[in-house]
C-alpha cells in the first residue's frame, strides 16, 4: 500500500500527515490504486494453483497421447496376424499348366493339392450368322422381328424406309439385347448381315423370327426348320475336356467347376494330355511371415519408444514404468518365445524356422532356413503360428483383443485418464470461480480502505492548516 504516516514538529505544534499513492490510477483524492493491487493479490493466490492443475492436465493429455499411441501400433499389427492367425490362412495352393498354350490355371483356398492329366477335344464357341447377299440401300419391308439368344429375347421394330444399316443399327441399340451383334459386309456379291453372339455354350443359339406377314422382313428369319438365310460361320457349342479321365463340359472356356478350388481357362484343343499340377504355395506363406516380422518391429520401435529412458538428456518416454505398456509388452514376449505343441520336435518354436531376436529386441529372418522349414514340414510351421493352443500369431491376436476390448487394459486406463482430465477441467473452472469471488471481495474491502484513507488525508491536511494559523507562543524564562 503506497501510504505512509509521519510525525512532525512545527514552530507551532506536532503536525501529522498521510502521504498519498502517486500512480496515474488514483484520482479524486484514492490513496491506494485499487485494481492494481487487487490484481497481484489474486495473480499471487491464483498462480501456484493454477501451476499445478496445468502441470497435472499436461502430464494427463501426455499420457492419453500415449495409449492412442499404443493403441494404433498394436491395432495395425493385428492387421498382420490375419494372415498367419488360422489354419485356413495357410491353405494357400498354386496351380501350374505343364502347357500354358493349352490352359492356364489358377488355384485357391483347399484346392485338392497333387498331379491331374488334362485333354481339351473342344473349345466352347459362339454363334455367329452370315445372311445371304441383299440390297443395301433400298428399304427392306416393314414391322418386327425378333431375335432370342438361348432363353433371352428382344424385338425390334423395322419402318417402312429402313434400310440394311438401319436393321443393324436397331439390332445394336436395343434395349434388352442379352449380347447379339450385328454388322453389315458389302460383299462383291452384295450386302451381308452378320449376326454374332457374344455368349459361348451350346444353348446360346440365335433365332430370328417376324411379324410382318411374309414380306420383306422374312429374309432376315433364322431358326430350327429354317436356317436357308443364313451361313453358320461359327457354331454354338460347349467346352469338351477331361480332368485324369473323367469328362466334363462346360458353356464357356473359364472353368471353375471342375475341380474344387481351381479355376482353368482353356486355349487350344491338345492331341495328347497335359499336366495339371495343384500344391502348397509355399513362397506366400514365406512372404506372410516376413511382413509379420517387419510389422512386429515396427510394433517394437513405438513400444521401445513408449517406454524409453535416455540418460544423456535424462528423458523418459511418456509411458515408461506403465503398467499397461509392461504388461503388454510381457504377454508379447511370452508368445514370442512359447515353445508350441506342432507334433515336430524340430519346429516348435520361432527360432527353429529362422525367426530370432535381436540385440534391440526386433526381430530377424533366416530366409533360408526358413524356406527349408516350410518345404521340410509345412504342417508344423502352420502349427507354429496358428494352432488354436498356443499358437505364436493366435496366442497374439487373442491377447491384442483382450488389451483393445472394452474391459480390456488399454480401455481402462483410458477411462481412468479421462476422469482425471476432467476432474482436472472442473478444478480449473472451480479455480476461475474462486478467484473471481476473491477479486469482488477484496475490490470491496480495498475500496472501503480507500475512502477511509482519503478521509484521513483531507483530515490530516485541514489539521495542518489549521495548526499554522494558531499565533505563536513564545516563553520567556527569567533567570
Amino acid at each position: 500500500m503506497a501510504t505512509s504516516v509521519s510525525s512532525t514538529t512545527s514552530s507551532s505544534g506536532p503536525v501529522v500527515s498521510v502521504a498519498g499513492s502517486s500512480s496515474a490510477d488514483a484520482a479524486g483524492g484514492s490513496v491506494i490504486n485499487v485494481s492494481s493491487l487487487v490484481q497481484q493479490l489474486v495473480a499471487a493466490t491464483q498462480a501456484p494453483q493454477e501451476a499445478l492443475i496445468s502441470s497435472q492436465t499436461q502430464q494427463v493429455s501426455a499420457q492419453i497421447s500415449a495409449l492412442g499411441q499404443l493403441k494404433s501400433a498394436l491395432a495395425t499389427f493385428q492387421g498382420s496376424l490375419a494372415s498367419l492367425d488360422s489354419p485356413s490362412a495357410f491353405q494357400v495352393e498354386t496351380a501350374s499348366s505343364s502347357d500354358e498354350s493349352a490352359f492356364t490355371v489358377s488355384a485357391g483356398s483347399g484346392a485338392p493339392q497333387g498331379t491331374y492329366n488334362v485333354a481339351i477335344s473342344q473349345l466352347a464357341s459362339a454363334q455367329q450368322l452370315l445372311s445371304g447377299p441383299l440390297a443395301a440401300t433400298s428399304t427392306v419391308g416393314s414391322g418386327t422381328l425378333s431375335l432370342a439368344l438361348g432363353a433371352a429375347s428382344f424385338n425390334v421394330t423395322v419402318g417402312p424406309t429402313d434400310t440394311l444399316a438401319d436393321i443393324a443399327a436397331h439390332i445394336n441399340a436395343a434395349a434388352g439385347n442379352p449380347g447379339i451383334s450385328a454388322t453389315v459386309l458389302q460383299g462383291s456379291d452384295g450386302a451381308h448381315l452378320l449376326l454374332s453372339s457374344s455368349l459361348t455354350g451350346a444353348v446360346n443359339t440365335i433365332q430370328v423370327t417376324e411379324t410382318d406377314g411374309g414380306t420383306g422382313l422374312a429374309a432376315f428369319t433364322y431358326g430350327t426348320g429354317n436356317t436357308a438365310n443364313y451361313t453358320q460361320e461359327a457354331a454354338a457349342q460347349d467346352a469338351a475336356f477331361s480332368i485324369s479321365g473323367v469328362d466334363f463340359a462346360s458353356a464357356t472356356n473359364t472353368v471353375s467347376s471342375a475341380l474344387a478350388g481351381v479355376t482353368l481357362n482353356l486355349l487350344s484343343t491338345t492331341s495328347a494330355p497335359t499336366t495339371l499340377t495343384v500344391g502348397t504355395d509355399t513362397s506366400t506363406v514365406a512372404t506372410n511371415i516376413s511382413s509379420f516380422v517387419s510389422a512386429y518391429n515396427t510394433l517394437q520401435s513405438t513400444l521401445g519408444s513408449l517406454g524409453s529412458f535416455d540418460a544423456s538428456s535424462n528423458t523418459a518416454g511418456p509411458m515408461m514404468g506403465n503398467a499397461v505398456l509392461t504388461g503388454i509388452q510381457n504377454q508379447i514376449r511370452h508368445a514370442l518365445y512359447n515353445v508350441v505343441n506342432t507334433g515336430s520336435s524340430t519346429y516348435n518354436t520361432l527360432a527353429s524356422v529362422g525367426i530370432t531376436t535381436q540385440s534391440d529386441g526386433t526381430l530377424s529372418v533366416n530366409s533360408a532356413r526358413l524356406t527349408a522349414a516350410l518345404g521340410t514340414n509345412f504342417g508344423a510351421v502352420s502349427q507354429l503360428f496358428s494352432a488354436a493352443t498356443g499358437g505364436v500369431a493366435t496366442s497374439l491376436n487373442t491377447q491384442i483383443s483382450n488389451a483393445l476390448g472394452s474391459g480390456g487394459s488399454i480401455n481402462s486406463a483410458g477411462q481412468t485418464l479421462t476422469a482425471q482430465e476432467n476432474a482436472l477441467t472442473k478444478r480449473s473452472n472451480d479455480l476461475d470461480q474462486q478467484m473471481a469471488a476473491l477479486t469482488a471481495s477484496l475490490t470491496q474491502q480495498y475500496t472501503a480502505l480507500n475512502t477511509l484513507l482519503s478521509q484521513l488525508q483531507s483530515t490530516s491536511a485541514y489539521l495542518t492548516q489549521a495548526f499554522a494559523t494558531l499565533p505563536k507562543i513564545q516563553s520567556q524564562v527569567s533567570g
